[in-house]
């Protein structure tokens, strides 16, 4: 990192109880599940953050916005969160933070070879692990001295949740091709993986090889419709 890169961050001073304060975060995460969880965590350390839940809206952001920080997940609707870490170390100018972000953790080498500075594993829930990622990666003169944090977990909102759920049931329903299958297990995943389902993680890696049967669908369809149906227990 480049001194320049301190020009990124908002002139105010971080503290030990918020040591991301001044921070702008942009996420780049299709899910809204995961976003909540990312957003109390930012909003916890004294962070902003924006959120963009595609490639495309990614790029917009970083036309107008000059984020001191991006995280992207790996797998979005419309490309490889690798690309756009690559574009952002290879645009002009101050190059902010970045992470990447799966629930694959064999995904972490990728990451780092498109040029991230470090990756965050699904799911999301220790506000520690997330703090000391990015502070890991800032400049030094940004940073506040270091000290022994309290570990605190955070519980995303459970609505976010119902609408990640609602999103999966309306990719089954198309009954999707090889292509958008491979992204519908990989989205149904995390999902599965934030809300701590394993019967729904398990009918999610039966859809990633090629095309799943007809049963692999509807098995998950039946899945995500009978947690839709029982929607108090979110």
């Amino acid at each position: 990192m480049t001194d320049k890169l301190e020009d990124l961050f908002i002139q105010r001073s971080p503290t030990a109880d918020r040591p991301l304060l001044g921070l702008t975060v942009l996420v780049v995460e299709d899910s809204r599940f995961a976003s909540e969880a990312l957003r109390l965590m930012t909003q916890r350390s004294g962070a902003r953050m924006r959120r963009a839940d595609c490639l495309r809206a990614a790029q917009r952001h970083l036309q107008t916005y000059r984020p001191g920080a991006v995280i992207v997940d790996m797998g979005l609707p419309d490309g490889d969160g690798a690309d756009l870490i690559r574009a952002i170390r290879g645009a002009n100018g101050q190059a902010p933070v970045v992470l990447g972000l799966s629930g694959d953790p064999s995904r972490r080498e990728e990451a780092m070879e498109a040029g991230a500075d470090g990756f965050l594993a699904k799911p999301l829930e220790s506000l520690v692990r997330f703090q000391q990622a990015l502070l890991a990666a800032m400049p030094t003169a940004v940073r506040p001295p270091p000290r022994l944090l309290p570990e605190e977990a955070l519980t995303p909102d459970p609505i976010a949740l119902r609408d990640d759920l609602n999103e999966a049931a309306r990719l089954l329903a198309l009954r999707p091709d090889a292509a958008a299958t491979g992204y519908l297990s990989q989205f149904l995943s995390g999902v599965a993986r934030l809300s701590r389902d394993e019967p729904l993680e398990h009918a999610a890696q039966a859809l990633r090889d090629g095309l799943p049967s007809p049963a692999a669908l509807t098995h998950a369809a039946h899945l995500v419709q009978s947690r839709l149906a029982a929607g108090s227990s979110f």
